[in-house]
């Protein structure tokens, strides 16, 4: 009875703990576990982390949030890799397929790594629900930001405040981002 009830106990504990949220100072989830990006090649996020750091986004083909900010997403996330932060975009929709990621990264011209997570294990560990949502972490894989790419997802003409890229330019001057989490706004990922 006592093993019966310990291992209940154990287990609810288990459960609470993935409950909550992915807190800024927290490391890089699932840092070394295997990904297939689109070129074919299994990469992790460590191995993607560069020297000043690793964002993570995710997003997708299809999302009317994701046509918004198409310009923004290529723009931030040239910036990053400019700057030696690393970049992996993550589709976490149940129906992603590697060969239409690839043709949209085509159309889109990413040269970062886009990688498949059908089973929404990454967004599961990130707590991440919609796209684009973005993580940053610094040099040592720790996540000094998380939020929105800026404070209009749906419109770009109406943009007042660019948090990732001021959370960047932060980072890169050594700094604590001064504004380290924000609301996301865009569409759910669909998870099975």
């Amino acid at each position: 009875m006592k093993s019966h009830f310990l291992a209940l106990c154990l287990a609810l504990t288990a459960m609470r703990v993935a409950e909550l949220p992915l807190e800024i100072g927290a490391p890089i989830p699932k840092g070394d576990q295997a990904l297939k990006d689109i070129s074919g090649k299994e990469i992790t996020l460590n191995k993607a982390r560069q020297p000043n750091g690793l964002l993570v986004m995710f997003s997708g083909n299809d999302c009317p949030y994701i046509e918004r900010n198409k310009a923004r997403t290529t723009e931030i996330c040239r910036y990053a890799l400019n700057n030696q932060i690393g970049v992996v975009l993550i589709n976490s929709n149940a129906n992603a397929t590697l060969e239409a990621m690839k043709a949209y990264a085509a159309t889109q011209q990413y040269n970062w790594y886009y990688v498949a997570d059908p089973a929404a294990t990454f967004a599961d560990a990130f707590q991440a629900t919609h796209t684009p949502e973005c993580y940053l972490f610094n040099q040592s894989g720790t996540l000094v930001y998380k939020g929105a790419i800026d404070d209009s997802p749906g419109n770009a003409d109406a943009v007042k405040n660019r948090h990732l890229n001021n959370a960047i330019n932060d980072l890169l001057a050594k700094k604590s981002p001064r504004v380290n989490s924000t609301q996301v706004l865009g569409c759910n990922i669909r998870r099975f």
